[in-house]
């Protein structure tokens, strides 16, 4: 039985914590533990990650920070360049043992990824390599704009490579001045080749907790990896 996702997206900024947080809702909605996670976050305001605070707000057991968040640097940089300037290397197995914790106290653990999926993590790794690492069914988040077509079935070249399971995808309107959008997100349901799960409209206010964006876990539940 599946225990989590793996959440990605097409690019940094696209949405991913808002996608994780809408899925720690619902599965919460539906009495499981829940808990989101944060292997490495880059970029802080006021010495907090608001990433990690979100998803931290959205989980309903019991973690420390340093557990949903192994990794955290202050420049919002490429998580490798980061490392470096701070003096480390991101270790992948540091992060596998600190979701193994939380996937022993949790029924789902959502793990966001950093920036997009192939996103260097060090000298010889990247993105994919800790997704497969977790080894969890993917969803990725693709932002509604210019040239994400292409984005799109880049990244999901990826992930299939990689010998991961595209789990589904989410559409987040982040241009609200998109045009022919419903035709993209239509073409995007053709070539992608896997389950629609909710459209993320525009909205600068975002509350996940009023439902703004309905997962369709039902879609989730019946992926090749939930049996």
């Amino acid at each position: 039985m599946v225990t989590g996702f793996f959440v990605t997206g097409t690019d940094t900024g696209i949405g991913k914590t808002t996608v994780s947080c809408a899925l720690l809702h619902t599965f919460a909605a539906q009495g499981k533990k829940v808990v989101g996670m944060k292997p490495i976050a880059a970029g802080s305001e006021n010495g907090k990650w608001l990433d990690v605070e979100r998803l931290l707000a959205a989980s309903n057991i019991s973690v420390t920070h340093q557990q949903i968040n192994p990794y955290a640097f202050d420049p919002p940089i490429s998580p490798h360049i980061a490392a470096q300037q701070a003096g480390t290397e991101i270790d992948l197995a540091l992060i596998h043992q600190a979701y193994q914790e939380l996937k022993n106290k949790a029924d789902i653990v959502i793990v966001e990824g950093a920036g997009g999926f192939l996103v260097p993590i060090n000298q010889s790794q990247n993105g994919s390599d800790l997704a497969q690492a977790l080894n969890l069914p993917v969803i990725l988040v693709v932002g509604m704009r210019l040239g994400c077509l292409n984005h799109a079935l880049l990244t999901v070249q990826a992930i299939r490579a990689a010998g991961l399971n595209l789990a589904g995808w989410v559409a987040n309107c982040t241009d609200p001045q998109m045009q022919v959008l419903k035709q993209n997100i239509a073409t995007l349901e053709q070539w992608l080749n896997c389950s629609l799960l909710g459209v993320l409209p525009f909205d600068k206010k975002i509350d996940i907790q009023e439902n703004v964006i309905s997962v369709d876990i039902i879609k989730l539940q019946n992926c090749a990896l939930w049996l």
